[in-house]
C-alpha cells in the first residue's frame, strides 16, 4: 500500500514538474516571440501611427508604404537577393569543407605537429594585423576590389567553428579510423565516407553559423565593393535606410522644397521594420530544417550523466 502511494506521489510530482517546465519554456518563447510580432506589425503600420502611438502587437493604420519603398525597383532587390544567396551557398559549402578537413587533421593523434598548428589558429583569435593591412591585402596585393572573392573569402574560415568541429571529431572512437585503415581506406575516403556521416550535428551547427555570417554580412561590401549591381542584400537595404535618413536631414535643413516633401512619403521606422522582415525571413524559414542537428551540435562538450 505504501509502495502504491509512493508511485502516485511520484506521478503527481512528475506531472507538476512537467507543467512547470512547459510553462516556463512557453513564457520564454513568448518573450522571444513578442518583439518579432511587434516588428512584423510595425512593418505594416503607417509612419505617422508609429510616430504618434509607438509600436503595438497589431498594425496601426495599415500601410504597405515601407514594402513599396523597398521593392520600388524589384529587379534591384532580386539581384541583391541572388548575390546574397549565391555567396551564402558557396561560402557555406566551401567553409564546411575547409573547416572539416582542417579539424580532421588537427584531431588526428598521429599528426606530430597538431599542437603547433592548433596554437597558430588559436593565436589568430587573440591578435590581428588590423584593418589597414587587411584592406591593403584584399585590394592591392590580391586585387579583389569590386570582386565577389572579396565578399567570399574573408568569412570562409572561423577558428570558433574549427574548435566546434575538432571537438566533435575527437569524440569519435579511434577504433573506427583504425578499422578503416586495416580495410585499406585512405585518409580522404575515411574523412568523406566515415567521419563526415557521423558528424552531421556538427556540420549542421557550423553550417548554420557560416550561413548566418554570409547572410548578415554588409561590412565587407562596404569596404571592397563600389558597384551597386554587386551589393549583397544586407548592404543594399542598409544603403536604402541611409538614403532616407540623409533626405530627411536635407528636409530639416530646408534643402528640399516643401512641395517635394508633401509629394513623397518617407517611412523610416516602418522601413526598418520591413527591412528586418525581408532580411530575416529566409533564414527563419530555413532554421527548422536544421534545428534537430543544431541542438545536438551546441551541446558538444556538455557533461554527460
Amino acid at each position: 500500500m505504501e509502495v502504491k502511494s509512493n508511485k502516485i506521489k511520484a506521478g503527481k510530482d512528475r506531472i507538476a514538474l512537467t507543467i512547470i517546465s512547459y510553462s516556463f519554456c512557453g513564457l520564454v518563447a513568448l518573450v522571444c516571440l513578442v518583439p518579432f510580432i511587434m516588428v512584423l506589425s510595425g512593418s505594416f503600420s503607417s509612419e505617422s501611427a508609429i510616430a504618434n502611438n509607438g509600436f503595438s502587437l497589431l498594425p496601426q493604420d495599415f500601410s504597405l508604404e515601407a514594402y513599396k519603398t523597398i521593392f520600388k525597383e524589384p529587379i534591384v532587390v532580386i539581384r541583391a537577393y541572388a548575390t546574397t544567396i549565391g555567396l551564402t551557398l558557396a561560402g557555406t559549402v566551401l567553409g564546411l569543407l575547409l573547416q572539416t578537413m582542417t579539424a580532421y587533421v588537427l584531431s588526428r593523434k598521429d599528426f606530430d605537429w597538431r599542437n603547433k598548428f592548433s596554437f597558430f589558429f588559436y593565436f589568430t583569435t587573440l591578435f590581428s594585423g588590423g584593418l589597414v593591412p587587411y584592406y591593403l591585402l584584399i585590394t592591392k596585393t590580391l586585387g579583389w576590389k569590386n570582386s565577389y572573392l572579396a565578399l567570399l573569402f574573408p568569412l570562409l574560415f572561423s577558428v570558433y567553428n574549427l574548435l566546434i568541429m575538432k571537438s566533435y571529431i575527437m569524440n569519435l572512437p579511434d577504433s573506427l579510423i583504425e578499422a578503416a585503415k586495416i580495410d585499406g581506406c585512405g585518409e580522404v575516403r575515411i574523412l568523406f565516407q566515415i567521419v563526415m556521416p557521423l558528424i552531421k550535428p556538427a556540420l549542421a551547427t557550423v553550417g548554420l553559423f557560416i550561413a548566418l555570417a554570409y547572410w548578415n554580412d554588409w561590412y565587407n561590401a562596404m569596404l571592397y565593393v563600389d558597384k551597386e549591381e554587386m551589393y549583397p542584400l544586407q548592404y543594399f537595404l542598409y544603403q536604402q535606410v541611409n538614403n532616407i535618413e540623409t533626405y530627411k536631414k536635407m528636409i530639416a535643413n530646408n534643402a528640399v522644397s516643401s512641395a517635394v516633401v508633401n509629394a513623397m512619403s518617407l517611412p523610416t521606422q516602418t522601413l526598418k521594420m520591413a527591412l528586418t522582415i525581408v532580411v530575416t525571413g529566409p533564414i527563419v524559414l530555413a532554421y527548422p530544417f536544421v534545428q534537430r542537428y543544431f541542438v545536438q551540435g551546441i551541446t558538444i562538450g556538455a557533461v554527460k550523466g
